[in-house]
């Protein structure tokens, strides 16, 4: 089951980087399902469970500007904008998936399948730049550590 959630994710992935895009130009034809069943119809075969990657793609787009919100404080040095494409993608779905699915994928688990997919689609730096502000996240926004915290260990 966990390979085809990893592959669950990279259709979820393709489907919010398809999306993202064409919103930004402006796509009137755009239909965030028809993305979305037309990614999932190459994979037909291989993935079991379906309703992840809806529930995956619908959550994330659903709480877009809150994730964005959460993962700027995170990232202060480069704007959620200024994040290449590919990257705020993972890391929103990174995001998602700590914040609204711990009850089904455990934290480090999230990471690592974060991190996997910026080192498949990302840039060299991508996986590095991912495991740090997701691990950020996890201890800040799911276990609660003061942002502080981080520094004064160092």
């Amino acid at each position: 089951m966990a390979s085809n959630r990893h592959l669950g994710r990279i259709i979820a992935l393709q489907t919010l980087y398809e999306v993202e895009f064409r919103q930004e130009v402006e796509d009137n034809s755009l239909s965030v399902n028809e993305v979305l069943e037309r990614n999932l119809s190459r994979y037909e075969k291989a993935v079991e469970d379906k309703t992840f990657v809806y529930e995956l793609v619908d959550g994330i787009l659903e709480r877009r500007d809150d994730l964005d919100a959460a993962l700027q404080p995170i990232a202060p040095g480069w704007p959620i904008s200024q994040i290449a494409r590919i990257d705020r993608n993972i890391l929103r779905l990174g995001l998602f998936e700590l914040l609204h699915r711990q009850e089904i994928v455990p934290p480090k688990v999230v990471i690592n399948e974060a991190v996997e997919l910026a080192k498949s689609f990302g840039s060299d730096n991508s996986s590095k730049f991912i495991n740090g502000v997701l691990g950020t996240a996890l201890r800040t926004l799911v276990e609660g550590e003061e942002p502080d915290a981080e520094a004064a260990k160092a």
